[in-house]
């Protein structure tokens, strides 16, 4: 699935590290409207938790909205205003199925979705939500993305680079004590696939007493950090990127060509 907008040879994101208020999207959503009317500088892509409006909850029957529901009109209220694509994935219930759904939306209220594929069974996230089947490849502006979440980042090959995007983006619920995990997997998968990464993790405990401690990152292809949020701390990481250097590097070093060939069932 592609969505195509105008050209530009570099983009500027904002990528907002917060806690969350289990199981309370009312609560959620007013604070990250306030901290969206916080911005006073233009970006193209806001970057927003998993499961922005719940935490990493399993209640997936008593917080599921149905799609288009209220959280994606207040996405789309927001994207508009901003001016914007805003990213984050909720709960959502379609076909009598429950899913971890990342939302792409665009300012013109197009709205594009990922379900999210490696459910976390530590946690029994299978046993109350179904598995994503199909990768997103959006474009936006020029630039090609593939945004995932959490779990999905342990897992090189679902995320294999096979010259459809410039972007990965991982949105995340990924507690403190895996941490040093987060932070190395996310610079392995910039090196690999020779592309930004951008990791947005949440702080803060949720209501099952795990502990999170953020981790927001941007990194580029060669696994150099670009930007990133304290630890411990809410806030928004405010960054431009370009695409052309990441071409530049792509060209004198093409590992890309060498990459192998699969397929998955």
């Amino acid at each position: 699935m592609s969505v195509t907008r105008l050209m530009n040879s570099s983009l500027t994101f904002a990528l907002i590290q917060s806690d969350l208020v289990w199981e309370n999207p009312q609560a959620n959503l007013l604070h990250f409207e306030q901290l969206l009317n916080s911005l006073t500088k233009s970006v193209d892509v806001i970057v927003l938790p998993e499961m922005f409006t719940t935490g990493f909850s399993m209640s997936s029957e008593s917080l599921a909205e149905k799609v288009n529901g209220s959280t994606v009109d207040w996405m789309k209220l927001f994207a508009e205003k901003k001016d914007a694509v805003i990213v984050g994935s909720i709960i959502i219930c379609a076909d009598n199925k429950y899913y971890n759904r990342l939302h792409w939306v665009c300012p013109d209220g197009t709205v594009s979705f990922y379900d999210k594929k490696h459910l976390f069974s530590m946690a029994n996230e299978n046993k109350h939500y179904e598995s994503g089947t199909k990768r997103l490849i959006i474009e936006y502006k020029g630039w090609k993305f593939c945004p995932l979440i959490c779990y999905d980042l342990r897992f090189p090959i679902w995320s294999r680079n096979d010259c459809d995007y410039d972007c990965l983006i991982y949105i995340a619920n990924w507690p403190s004590t895996r941490i040093g995990a987060w932070s190395i997997l996310l610079k392995a998968r910039a090196i690999e696939n020779q592309c930004y990464v951008l990791g947005v993790n949440r702080i803060g405990m949720d209501g099952s007493g795990i502990n999170y401690n953020g981790g927001t990152v941007a990194i580029d292809a060669k696994g150099q950090i670009l930007t990133s949020v304290e630890n411990e701390s809410s806030g928004i990481a405010i960054f431009e990127v370009d695409k052309e250097s990441q071409r530049k590097f792509r060209e004198k070093f093409p590992v890309l060509l060498d990459r192998d060939d699969f397929e998955l069932n």
